[in-house]
């Protein structure tokens, strides 16, 4: 095609690609660094899969002393929201997702390979896919959705592969000629890869994940530009990851089928192709029926509802971890005391055939990571999260923060501590009876596991406060006290002697406890009672015994 022609096409675009070369040149790192990137469309919420994503991304990078940026992609401006990269970068940083370069919330950069966000680099697109048909590797398109469709119907017709390609290019070979006389009429051309492949020819593509996977080579002439002037997602992958010297894309597995056309566009430029990690979808066993996990149907999917349950950040990173690799939940039982920045991620690690997602699981690493924190880093993190989400607790927390500390440091560092608290959200749920805010205010449902006369309770509570409770007193102290209560009430001070003779007892010293639990917190079960009478006190120790007794 003579240039005259091709500068018609591109007006304005007189650089050339070595242009860009030099201002991008090859980054100054190790040979075994990684560089990658985040990529994702301003369209929507920040959710599991991108944690997913950008772990193992993240990771890979810094484990490397590579390189970890964020590239917006929004080509596709049909389907952004607003405000859509604020909303993905305040939903990473929440897990703590930062990025070494890339635009920042404040409409500023990082980094010296931007712009970062695509519709910034219409000029270099055009740059590039001008160097193509300068080459011969692509061609102004004139066809209209119509001629598309009629091709698709004939092909539909026939049974053979739906696509633009071999003689079904009808743009391919147009004259220099016939090109001219289309664009002074007006018609506005996009602009196709002038494919080499042959479909019939299979080519082996490395994964890895996957490992050597053979396919057909691409044999269609995608398009590469579109009328807007914009790239299609295949054409700025290439141009951005080669230009942002990207080592390694790391993205899902649906874009796999894609990796022939991918490699070509490199190929047809003579660049070398950047290494290929696709992470399988996560799966969900839906009443028996395992499908992918979906944003429109699962509101777990969303990172949002871990927020607003109260999950710590770092129980959802640590099960996006055991996602990402097969081995980390072994080497964190192994390594407790090591941090999951210690962890050292490999891609053969990663499963090929996706995982299953477990709510279950995450509620259990959640546990167990909230049982290991000191009763200081609780508080904070509750304080945090009710701050947004239950101003009720907030204010407790607020006005209460030693004695809510020490609430909960009960039977905390220990060696092995209480798993109560499965969320922040959870601890109010179960700990809401030790403050009078809530406690007087309750619609009361007092949970004995056993029967006992009013009379009995009355006189266990009597005895309790007039004779043996001393707020000085030690453990064990306090429980010789609870014993020496059980011969003057009628109740077995020893559990073997009830078990023996029940008959001869009211109950067993383990009733007197349950008694005195109960009309103190109205649950059978509790933290430690010694603990909870030690932090309620004698004041109100005395007023819920009258509250029951009334």
């Amino acid at each position: 095609m003579k240039k005259e022609l091709i500068d018609l096409i591109f007006p304005g675009i007189d650089k050339g690609i070595d242009y860009y070369e030099e201002k991008y040149p090859k980054r100054n790192l190790s040979d075994n660094a990684v560089v990658t990137r985040y990529a994702p469309s301003p369209t929507g919420f920040v959710h599991i899969g991108n944690l997913l994503a950008t772990y193992i991304e993240k990771k890979s990078a810094n484990q490397s002393n590579g390189v970890f940026f964020l590239r917006i992609e929004d080509t596709d401006q049909k389907r952004e929201v607003e405000n859509g990269t604020r909303l993905i970068l305040e939903g990473l940083k929440e897990y703590d997702i930062e990025f070494d370069e890339g635009p920042l919330a404040d409409d500023s950069t990082k980094g010296n390979y931007g712009p970062y966000i695509q519709s910034q680099r219409g000029e270099i697109y055009r740059t590039f896919a001008k160097h193509l048909i300068e080459l011969g590797s692509a061609y102004p398109c004139f066809c209209s959705e119509e001629d598309i469709e009629t091709t698709r119907k004939k092909q539909e017709a026939i049974k053979d592969r739906i696509g633009y390609y071999g003689h079904y290019a009808k743009c391919r070979n147009l004259s220099d000629d016939e090109i001219l006389e289309k664009i002074n009429n007006g018609i506005k051309p996009i602009i196709r890869l002038k494919s080499p492949g042959s479909f019939l020819n299979k080519k082996i593509f490395h994964d890895e994940v996957k490992g050597d996977v053979t396919m057909p080579e691409n044999d269609m002439d995608i398009v590469i530009i579109k009328s807007d002037g914009l790239p299609t997602y295949h054409f700025a992958h290439m141009v951005d990851d080669y230009l942002m010297r990207t080592t390694h894309v790391i993205r899902a597995d649906e874009w796999f089928p894609s990796m022939p056309i991918h490699v070509q566009l490199f190929e047809v430029f003579g660049f070398e192709s950047p290494k290929y990690v696709h992470i399988s979808p996560l799966m969900k066993n839906d009443n028996g029926s395992v499908r992918k996990l979906s944003k429109r149907k699962d509101p777990e999917v969303a990172a949002s509802y871990y927020q607003e349950r109260g999950f710590p950040h770092m129980a959802l990173k640590l099960y996006v971890a055991t996602v990402a690799n097969t081995n980390f939940e072994e080497w964190m039982n192994g390594n407790p005391d090591k941090a999951i920045d210690d962890f050292k991620l490999s891609f053969d690690k990663i499963s090929s055939s996706g995982s299953l997602f477990d709510l279950e699981k995450i509620i259990n690493i959640s546990r167990n990571y909230i049982s290991r924190l000191k009763a200081s880093e609780v508080y904070g993190n509750v304080y945090e999260w009710a701050r947004k989400y239950d101003a009720e607790m907030y204010n407790l927390l607020d006005d209460y923060k030693e004695y809510s500390t020490a609430i909960f440091n009960v039977e905390r560092e220990q060696a092995k501590p209480r798993k109560d608290f499965a969320t922040y959200a959870d601890i109010k749920t179960q700990i809401w009876y030790m403050y009078d805010e809530l406690f007087n205010e309750a619609e009361k449902n007092y949970e004995f596991q056993k029967e006992f006369s009013k009379e009995d309770i009355t006189s266990v509570l009597k005895t309790y406060i007039q004779k043996y409770y001393n707020e000085n007193d030690d453990k064990d102290t306090w429980f010789s006290n609870i014993k020496a209560m059980c011969s003057e009430l009628g109740f077995a001070s020893e559990m073997k002697e009830y078990k023996a003779n029940p008959d001869n007892y009211k109950g067993s010293v383990a009733d007197i406890t349950m008694i005195i639990r109960v009309v103190l917190t109205t649950k059978a079960m509790t933290p430690d009672l010694y603990e909870i009478i030690k932090l309620l006190g004698k004041d109100r120790v005395l007023k819920r015994f009258e509250y029951f007794m009334k």
